[in-house]
C-alpha cells in the first residue's frame, strides 16, 4: 500500500484541427456543469503530451461526477485522467487511466518523485 495522497486530478483531452470543435463543445460541457479548473489550449505538444491538448483539473470529491461524464461525452476524443500526487512520472505513467486510444507519452519529461 502506497502513502501518497490524491491532491486532486487532472484531466487532458486531446484533440486536433478535425477534432478542436469537439474539444470545444467538451470544454464547454465540463465549464457548465462541473466544479473544474480549464487550463489552455495547447495547439502543439507540450511537456509529456504528444499531441494538442487542454487540461481540467479538478478535487478529489468530483471525480465520480466528472470521469462518468466523459466517458458518456468524450465525442470520441481521447483522455488521459490521472491524479496527482506530486510524482508526475507515476501519476501520468503507472496510475492513469485511459478514455478512448491511448497515446505514447513523452516519458523522459516527467518528473519521478
Amino acid at each position: 500500500m502506497s502513502d501518497r495522497e490524491i491532491k486532486g486530478y487532472h484531466a487532458h483531452i486531446y484533440y486536433d484541427p478535425t477534432t478542436r470543435d469537439a474539444a470545444t463543445r467538451v470544454r464547454a460541457g465540463l465549464a457548465a456543469n462541473f466544479n473544474v479548473q480549464l487550463g489552455s489550449w495547447h495547439d502543439a505538444p507540450v511537456g509529456p503530451h504528444p499531441k494538442s491538448m487542454y487540461q481540467a483539473l479538478f478535487a478529489n470529491e468530483e471525480f465520480a461526477k466528472i470521469v462518468p461524464w466523459l466517458m458518456l461525452n468524450r465525442e470520441g476524443l481521447t483522455v488521459l485522467v490521472h491524479p496527482s500526487t506530486g510524482d508526475g512520472y507515476g501519476d501520468h505513467l503507472d496510475r492513469s487511466l485511459w478514455l478512448g486510444g491511448v497515446l505514447k507519452l513523452r516519458e523522459e519529461v516527467l518528473r519521478r518523485g
